[in-house]
């Protein structure tokens, strides 16, 4: 076993299936998931779904605890969340459980994690079979220690009597099983009891980002792994004339050449090879390319043109624009790609029967089903592995990959196959958020209030997930059963798609709301945050601000205006409050207020701006040694600490200028000497870095070096200093700087 999968068997780094071997074999009990059939459970998310207790929380004879969930940790905090959740109304220390997540080989199917569902249904369903789980575990003790319920206690795990006598939750489920079903009447523990849902804890999924180990599945290195890449072809509708891979399958490191009617691929034993291999056989395919894309710079015209479902979505009181002065405005978003940091990835191995794919996909159950139907395997062949990806919040790339592994680990059995998409492969590729038009007109009475409201609005889906349709899916485009086009679906308010939050939440006496659903997509489109909702409440509250002030109105007051819904009314009147609107009216002429601070970083102290020189300060000294202090145990104790800082920092050296920022520089390499003669026995690596003039935004286009040529060097410089105990003022070429 490679070192990347012994890292991943860790409770917190849990990524691929081979530890569920432990689940089993400490649990012994089959889910109900797997049964053909389910029973109608109680309405507390998910359960309802899955009503058997063991499908949720596991307990074996030594105590340890599992739970299982179908959602993913996208980065949003869920296994942390759902951990604090169970751990609650067990009541046991959150380190007591391991959570294992979205796998199809032993998880429930939550369908995807998407539209901050997880949360609702997911941990809803956690809270409730946990209290459920309590209480049978007190019926079983009180049983044992012949005591009523009412008379027992619980901490940690443990079930104490009046008397002394207590079992452990590991002694209570010898020769038992949790195969119960769940009710509808749980006993909760209550809010004001609570001792760790709502606390401050500890992101599991944030120490190990932070400091590089492999979490990502792009990191996944598994004992005896291929890498391949995917010669994608010109645009959507190519096709594959010719291709010699002769000279390709004789390239070093080649292992084969996939080719199935238009899909063409290249597989090889080291990354770098399989790169190489890439673009020459890139050079060698000769394609048949129709133009088959709209001008770019008329796709909001195009839009309008093209073939579209209509539907009123809102229209009250006539709904007529009449009389007085009429405002318009128009609003347009253009297509908008993810741009995961990340390029997606996936690993696939096929033993000759089964198929296993390790992918960032947001919903495993649904690609699973889907990559069955792309390849006419039977379901119960195919097994997703969640593994976290970095990046991604919607429909990015990450099924498409997990299709593209899944190819090539057929092609090539009894191996692992990586498949790593190149940032052209993302950026071109991947599933897009649609373009958008909103058009927006409305009328004023003669006492400033909305008198006419008019709103129209034009989209392609934002749902084209696979969901068991291989067309879905654009590598199956190109192989020979030619699945596609792909095809999109809309979702009803009030979570909708594309007219999410085309509702205003205003009291409007006269509304006329259309959405135009477009189902051609001369690009392919699907999930973006948020769907259609920040394109509306873009443009309606802009609109809202333009008719506040053709009634000569503060913008914050009109809203309020229009708001009868109290719990409405405070968040308006919260956020004004918090941003400081109020005092944004005293502020001189051609001042405003924002979220961003701009500071005086070369005025003199005898000009600058007293609060200027504090938040320089806190920024520029205290916040990074005070961050150091709070990560500072995650370091290795024979690693490396550094502070960036800066030669302005060096008073012997300093002449006297940029007075603020030097000032802040040199009270930085102060605080790291206090900091490293408060632990005297620390052997770890102290620096202060001065890495030089730079070209950023504060250093300017004129500075000495630019971000690219000084990263290395300072790499080097921290590479050379690794297990040297004590402190350094330092420049990128590790030069001993004069405090």
């Amino acid at each position: 076993m490679s070192e990347m999968m012994k890292a991943t068997l860790s409770r917190r780094g849990f990524l691929a299936g081979s530890s569920l071997v432990v689940g089993f074999s400490m649990l012994g009990v089959g889910l109900a998931w797997s049964a053909p059939a389910q029973p109608k459970g109680p309405p507390f998310g998910d359960l309802k779904m899955y009503p058997y207790l063991d499908s949720w929380i596991g307990i074996d004879e030594t105590g340890a605890i599992t739970v299982y969930s179908g959602k993913a940790e996208l980065g949003q905090g869920v296994e942390t969340a759902f951990l604090q959740c169970a751990a609650e109304q067990l009541v046991v220390d959150p380190e007591a459980i391991t959570m294992l997540m979205a796998s199809t080989t032993r998880m429930l199917n939550e369908g995807y994690t998407a539209g901050s569902d997880s949360m609702m249904s997911g941990a809803t369903a956690i809270f409730h079979a946990a209290a459920q789980v309590r209480g049978i575990l007190l019926g079983w003790a009180a049983n044992e220690l012949g005591v009523d319920v009412a008379q027992l206690k619980v901490d940690k795990g443990v079930i104490t009597a009046p008397n002394g006598q207590s079992r452990g939750y590991g002694d209570l489920v010898k020769g038992r099983f949790l195969h119960v079903q769940a009710t509808s009447q749980p006993n909760l523990i209550p809010p004001d009891q609570y001792k760790i849902v709502g606390r401050n804890f500890p992101r599991l999924d944030i120490p190990r980002k932070l400091i590089g180990e492999p979490i990502y599945v792009q990191d996944m290195r598994m004992d005896n792994m291929a890498h391949a890449r995917i010669v994608r072809p010109p645009n959507y509708g190519s096709t594959l004339i010719s291709v010699d891979a002769a000279a390709i399958e004789k390239m070093p490191g080649v292992i084969k050449v996939v080719h199935e009617n238009n899909y063409l691929a290249v597989i090889a034993e080291g990354e770098y090879q399989a790169v190489l291999a890439m673009r020459a056989l890139q050079q060698a395919a000769q394609w048949r390319s129709p133009k088959i894309l709209p001008d770019k710079n008329n796709i909001f015209p195009l839009l309008k043109r093209m073939k579209a479902d209509t539907k009123v979505l809102d229209h009250r009181g006539g709904g007529a624009i009449t009389g007085g002065n009429v405002l318009q405005a128009a609003y347009t978003r253009p297509y908008m790609m993810h741009a995961s940091i990340g390029p997606s990835c996936a690993v696939g191995l096929f033993d000759g029967a089964r198929l296993t794919v390790w992918t960032h996909t947001q919903g495993v159950y649904p690609l699973r089903d889907t990559i069955a139907n792309m390849l006419a395997m039977p379901q119960d062949q195919v097994d997703c592995i969640y593994v976290e990806g970095s990046g991604c919040y919607g429909h990015n790339a990450a099924d498409d990959v997990g299709a593209d592994a899944a190819i090539v680990a057929v092609a090539l059995p009894n191996r692992p196959v990586r498949v790593q998409w190149m940032r052209e492969d993302e950026h071109g590729w991947e599933p897009y958020g649609s373009p958008m038009i909103a058009e927006a007109r409305g009328t004023l009475d003669a006492n400033g209030m909305i008198s006419g409201w008019d709103y129209e609005l034009w989209s392609m889906t934002f749902m084209s997930r696979p969901a068991g349709k291989a067309a879905n899916l654009m590598p199956a485009w190109y192989l020979p059963a030619q699945f596609g086009p792909p095809q999109g679906s809309q979702v009803p308010l009030p979570s909708g798609s594309g007219d999410r939050n085309a509702i205003p939440t205003y009291a409007l006496p006269n509304t006329n709301i259309v959405y135009h659903y477009i189902e051609e997509m001369p690009l392919r489109v699907s999930a973006l945050r948020s769907l259609g909702g920040y394109m509306n409440v873009f443009a309606v509250e802009s609109f809202m601000d333009e008719l506040a002030l053709a009634a000569k109105t503060d913008p914050v007051a009109f809203r309020l205006k229009h708001l009868p819904d109290q719990r409405s009314r405070d968040v308006v009147q919260l956020a004004a409050e918090k941003f400081g609107w109020s005092d944004a009216k005293t502020l001189p002429p051609g001042h405003g207020r924002n979220a961003g601070i701009s500071k005086s970083i070369t005025a003199t102290l005898g000009t600058a701006p007293v609060q200027d020189f504090l938040d320089m300060m806190l920024v520029n000294a205290f916040s990074p040694v005070r961050l150091i202090e709070i990560f500072e145990d995650i370091v290795a104790p024979n690693g490396t600490i550094a502070a960036m800082s800066s030669e302005l920092g060096s008073i012997t050296n300093n002449e006297g200028r940029w007075d603020l920022y030097a000032s802040s520089k040199a009270a930085l390499d102060m605080l790291m000497k206090c900091y490293t003669a408060h632990r005297p026995d620390d052997r770890r690596a102290k620096l202060v870095v001065a890495p030089g003039w730079i070209q950023t935004e504060i250093g300017g286009a004129e500075a000495t070096f630019t971000v690219e040529e000084c990263i290395p060097l300072v790499a080097d410089m921290l590479e050379k200093n690794h297990g040297k105990a004590g402190l350094r003022y330092v420049d990128r070429f590790d030069e001993t700087l004069p405090w």
